[in-house]
């Protein structure tokens, strides 16, 4: 990195949370808020600015993480950012949720082959297997998927384990540790999304010159059926 300017959003689940990229450094902002994510995220990005003495034209690119993830906490996310990026006339970087999770348990635990699963209800996990290259970006494996446990993708054919990280090593853990079995070393069901990751990913992004307008910024919800109703 040299002297990128990124401000991210998340609000993919029930964590919340801004960052500031200034070349080396990251600053974020992030709280546990279901509910909060609407009251919380300008605040939070407002704070950030004034800290680091940075306008939103001052900046390189907004980042945002485009999902998959809660549908009321992507669309507040692509509509802050919208209004952002158009008001001070910056591009745009979507970032998988599921890539943010691979990437935050790839500089906590140097794993670098990851199954990311996030609870989606309706007895169905997000999911994505990633593989960390060398530059430390996790290159996903396939595609990634929304679906139940045993209709869920086997890992690849890599050298190696396979460590789980997300809502969904809890909500299903038992599941898919019988499903994968010992191919799974460890899991960290725990771990939210941070938009400390989606800008760290987002630099890379910018570096190639893949940016978006405004606009552009769109959610990505993998389900079709996003309102699950009761027969």
């Amino acid at each position: 990195m040299s002297g990128e300017r990124i401000l991210a959003i998340d609000t993919a689940t029930e964590g919340c949370s801004a960052a500031l990229l200034i070349g080396e450094e990251i600053v974020e902002q992030f709280e546990v808020t279901p509910r909060g994510h609407t009251q919380r995220i300008l605040p939070m990005v407002d704070q950030l600015l004034a800290e680091a003495e940075c306008t939103l034209q001052q900046l390189d690119a907004i980042a945002f993480d485009r999902g998959p993830g809660s549908f009321t906490g992507l669309r507040i996310t692509a509509g802050v950012v919208q209004g952002l990026a158009y008001g001070a006339e910056r591009p745009v970087i979507p970032v998988s949720s599921l890539a943010a999770l691979a990437s935050a348990h790839f500089q906590q635990h140097g794993v670098a082959n990851i199954l990311s699963g996030i609870d989606a209800r309706m007895g169905e996990l997000y999911w994505g297997a990633f593989c960390i290259d060398e530059q430390g970006i996790p290159q996903l494996q396939g595609a990634e998927c929304v679906a139940a446990v045993d209709s869920l993708p086997l890992p690849p054919s890599v050298a190696g384990t396979w460590n789980g990280v997300g809502s969904g090593w809890g909500s299903d853990g038992e599941a898919l540790q019988t499903r994968f079995g010992a191919s799974v070393r460890q899991t960290d069901a725990d771990a939210l999304p941070h938009a400390r990751e989606v800008a760290r990913l987002a630099v890379h992004d910018l570096l190639q010159g893949k940016v978006l307008a405004a606009e552009e910024a769109q959610p990505i919800y993998l389900r079709n059926n996003v309102v699950h109703q009761k027969r």
